[in-house]
């Protein structure tokens, strides 16, 4: 099979489309109306028996249902991607210096972010500046081990499903999700089986490959309804949450939005310059993963719109994007993992007024670079946050005294996230000299990812 460019491909020239139809409008559309109607339906308030209203029960249940759609194509997406890559690889020559290099690169991003945010925590000194009260510390629910990335490398099935069941006066509940991990290893696992048995293997190939595509479809469909799901997602952030939280920890929230922006707006573009790749390009490709991250708070959920931007917009070969982006997607957090544990654990020791040493702020750098993996089996950062703190022996309880602000946090989080997911490979492929230039530089918009082929370099 020969490869193919995009390059190669002749382009199409298409008449200018009216402003209204233009996908990145109606996502900033959908983006002002979520923001009306969430403060509408605050301003409405909870009903007579203390239930959500109407209006906020509308846009959850639309935003729900759109995130539902996407994590449900998360699956089949890895494996059928990841099988395929794996079969691929065989193609580049280069294929372990590619892991290795984007693991370094995965390093190093980090790295960055978390000195980052023991600068800020340091300057702005979020801990001494807040008006919350000690009341408010509570222990969390969950927390985060060393052990759990072991245990997480593991599956437990041949799926990668994992159940939990939840007991309540009304009677017990189970519900099933997916260990993106888990799956990931599987993937890894029968790409590998399906190269070492030969040509008994070719019709499940050819299957897979033929699967691939109508996955690739159907996700095309569902990414065409985010301005919908935007509407629900941050209308019913907004109705929920509100920003009045935002008072008593404005300076840790500034302090974490400010390092957010740094990493994003200064650090990626001055590593993608140092690499000779144009940062308006990456943002004008990339733009639409990290604005549904935004929204979204799910970088998982997000995965399969980062992983089709990276493939078909910012032309890294889907070989080498169906194996980077989903592992980044679990272990790769410059936002959640590295700039916020770095500040909330300065944040905690200063509250409880508790000095840290140098070596306990060589502790945080360590966990933020090393330790995302031990949660990639799990979400939220607050799992992060207590493997930070546990480690360098502070108070658990300080968890609950950030809380209140976590949802607008994670917004600004998991968009740096996703950012770095899709900035990593790009990197990477352009080092190893398998970025598809061609199509990096024309900086292709949403509205170009059905049409286009995945982005394969000609060896």
């Amino acid at each position: 099979m020969s490869p193919t460019t995009l390059a190669s491909v002749p382009r199409v020239t298409r008449a200018p489309k009216p402003l209204y139809r233009s996908f990145g409008f109606q996502v900033l559309v959908a983006m002002v109306l979520g923001l009306v109607l969430g403060l509408v339906a605050r301003q409405l308030g909870p009903d007579a028996a203390g239930n959500p209203n109407w209006l906020t029960q509308t846009l959850a249940t639309v935003g729900s249902i759109f995130v539902s759609l996407l994590r449900a194509l998360v699956p089949v997406l890895i494996f059928t991607a990841i099988v395929a890559s794996i079969v691929n690889l065989r193609e580049l020559n280069n294929a372990a210096k590619l892991v290795w290099q984007t693991l370094l690169w995965f390093a190093i991003t980090a790295l960055i972010a978390v000195a980052i945010g023991i600068t800020l925590g340091l300057v702005i000194q979020p801990g001494l500046n807040t008006a919350i009260a000690e009341t408010a510390a509570a222990a969390p629910s969950s927390t985060g081990s060393w052990l759990d990335f072991l245990k997480g490398l593991v599956p437990s099935n041949i799926l990668g499903l994992t159940a939990s069941t939840r007991v309540t006066d009304a009677g017990a509940t189970t519900s099933l999700s997916f260990n993106v991990l888990q799956i990931l290893v599987i993937s890894i696992a029968v790409g590998v089986a399906a190269l070492r048995v030969g040509p008994a293997a070719d019709p499940f190939i050819a299957f897979n490959q033929a699967f691939l595509k109508i996955v690739h479809k159907i996700l095309w469909w569902v990414i065409r309804l985010t301005p919908i799901g935007t509407v629900g997602l941050l209308g019913n952030a907004v109705a929920v949450y509100g920003w009045t939280a935002l008072g008593q920890l404005g300076w840790f929230s500034a302090a974490i939005y400010i390092g957010l922006a740094l990493v994003l707006f200064v650090v990626y573009p001055l590593l993608l310059g140092a690499n000779g790749l144009n940062p308006i390009r990456y943002f004008q490709s990339a733009w639409p993963a990290i604005q549904l991250a935004f929204v979204s708070r799910s970088s998982i959920g997000t995965l399969p719109l980062t992983e089709r931007v990276t493939e078909a917009n910012l032309g890294v070969p889907r070989e080498y994007a169906a194996f980077a982006v989903p592992l980044g997607a679990t272990t790769k957090m410059d936002g959640c993992a590295a700039i916020y544990p770095a500040i909330a654990a300065i944040f905690v020791a200063q509250f409880y007024g508790i000095d840290l040493s140098l070596q306990q702020y060589l502790l945080i750098v360590f966990v933020s670079v090393i330790g995302s993996a031990a949660t990639a089996g799990l979400t939220g950062a607050t799992v992060m946050l207590t493997l930070t703190l546990s480690t360098l022996g502070l108070p658990l309880e300080g968890v609950g005294l950030l809380l209140a602000v976590d949802p607008i946090l994670d917004m600004g989080r998991t968009a740096v996230n996703v950012a770095g997911q899709a900035l990593v490979p790009t990197i990477v492929a352009k080092r190893q000299g398998i970025l598809n230039q061609a199509v990096y530089d024309r900086g292709e918009s949403i509205e170009a990812l059905d049409a286009t082929p995945s982005a394969v370099p000609a060896e």
